[in-house]
C-alpha cells in the first residue's frame, strides 16, 4: 500500500478513535476557505485598497485556472477511488468535485490566507500569523477529512504560491503601463482559448468497474470551465475598468460599507446559487458555468464600481468624488 494512502488511513483511524469530534470543525474550515474568504478580494477592490484588490483578484482567478489545468492534465483519482478502505468524513465527499490533484481548497486558501499574510505582514503581523495558521489547518483538513492526499495539498500550496509571486512581481512592473497591461490581457485571452481547446481534445482515463465509469471526464471539466470564465471575466472587466470606469474608492462615503455588503451578497449568491441556476440549464454544465463565472467577475470589476460611485458620490465617476470631498 502506498505511503499517502497509509497516512490517510492513519488519520481515518484517528477520526474514528475520537468519535468524529473534529470532523465538523475541519469541514467548516474547508468551507470557509472556498465559500467565505473569496469575498475578500472584492471587498478590497471596492472599499479598501484597489491595488491589492487587483492583486487578489488576479491571483484568485489565475490560481483557479492553474488548478483546473493541472487537475485535468494529471487526472488523479480521489483517495476513496484508489482505495476502498478510505471513507471520507461526513458530507465532505459531496463538496470534493473534480479530480484529486492538486487540492482546490488549498489553492484558494493559499491565495486568501497567504495573500492576506503578505499584505498585512508589516502593519498587522499578528493577523499574518493567524492567516498562516488558518492556511496550514485548511490544508491539513483536506487530509484529515480523507478527500485529498498530502501531495495534493503540497502542490496546491506550492504551485499557487509561485503563481502569486509571479503575478505580484509583474504587477509591480506594469502597474502604470496600460499598453503593457493590454498586451498581457491579450495573452490572457489567448491562454483561456488554448485551455478550452486543450481540455476538450486531450484524452482522459476511462476506467470501468462492474460496467460503471469510475470518473466521467465531462463532469470533471465543469470546474475548469468555471475557472476559464472567471479568468476571462477578470481580464475583460479590468480592461473596461481601466479604460472607461477609472474607479476611485470613495473613501469616507457613508454608504460605502452598505454597498460593500450588498455587493458581497450579490457575488456570493451568484457564485453559489443563481449563476448556475440561470445559465447551466440553458447552456449545459460547461458553457453555462463558463458564462456565469465570466459575468460574476465582469460585474464585480467593471459594473459594480459604477454602481458604488452612483450611490456613494451622488453621480458617476471622479468628478462626483471631487464634489463629495469639497
Amino acid at each position: 500500500m502506498q505511503l499517502d494512502i497509509q497516512y490517510l488511513l492513519f488519520l481515518q483511524e484517528l477520526r474514528n478513535a475520537t468519535g468524529g469530534v473534529f470532523d465538523e470543525f475541519f469541514n467548516a474550515l474547508s468551507k470557509i476557505a472556498v465559500d467565505v474568504m473569496p469575498l475578500l478580494p472584492f471587498i478590497l477592490f471596492w472599499c479598501t485598497d484597489k491595488k491589492w484588490g487587483y492583486r487578489f483578484l488576479a491571483s484568485y482567478s489565475g490560481a483557479e485556472l492553474l488548478n483546473g489545468i493541472l487537475k485535468l492534465t494529471v487526472c488523479a483519482y480521489r483517495p476513496w477511488i484508489r482505495s476502498d478502505l478510505i471513507e471520507p468524513a461526513g458530507d465532505s465527499k459531496v463538496a470534493a468535485t473534480g479530480y484529486s490533484f492538486p487540492s482546490g481548497h488549498t489553492t484558494v486558501a493559499t491565495v486568501m490566507y497567504g495573500g492576506t499574510a503578505a499584505w498585512q505582514y508589516v502593519r498587522r503581523r499578528w493577523l499574518s500569523v493567524i492567516c498562516i495558521i488558518l492556511l496550514a489547518l485548511t490544508g491539513f483538513s483536506r487530509n484529515f477529512l480523507g478527500v485529498h492526499t498530502p501531495q495534493d495539498v503540497a502542490v496546491g500550496f506550492g504551485a499557487t504560491s509561485i503563481l502569486m509571486v509571479v503575478i505580484w512581481k509583474v504587477h509591480d512592473k506594469v502597474e502604470n503601463d496600460d499598453k503593457m497591461i493590454d498586451k498581457l490581457s491579450v495573452a490572457g485571452i489567448v491562454l483561456v482559448a488554448a485551455v478550452l481547446v486543450y481540455i476538450q481534445v486531450k484524452p482522459y482515463p476511462m476506467d470501468y468497474v462492474d460496467g460503471q465509469l469510475l470518473v466521467d471526464p465531462q463532469k470533471m471539466m465543469n470546474d475548469t470551465f468555471k475557472s476559464c470564465g472567471m479568468f476571462l471575466g477578470f481580464i475583460v472587466g479590468s480592461y473596461v475598468e481601466r479604460h472607461y470606469v477609472n474607479y476611485k474608492i470613495p473613501e469616507g462615503a457613508k454608504n460605502l460599507p452598505i454597498m460593500a455588503c450588498v455587493g458581497a451578497g450579490i457575488v456570493l449568491s451568484w457564485k453559489e446559487y443563481l449563476g448556475s441556476a440561470v445559465f447551466v440549464g440553458a447552456f449545459g454544465g460547461h458553457w453555462g458555468n463558463f458564462i456565469a463565472r465570466f459575468l460574476m467577475l465582469f460585474f464585480a470589476v467593471a459594473v459594480y464600481p459604477v454602481v458604488i460611485n452612483k450611490f456613494c458620490c451622488g453621480g458617476n465617476g471622479v468628478e462626483a468624488q471631487k464634489k463629495m470631498k469639497a
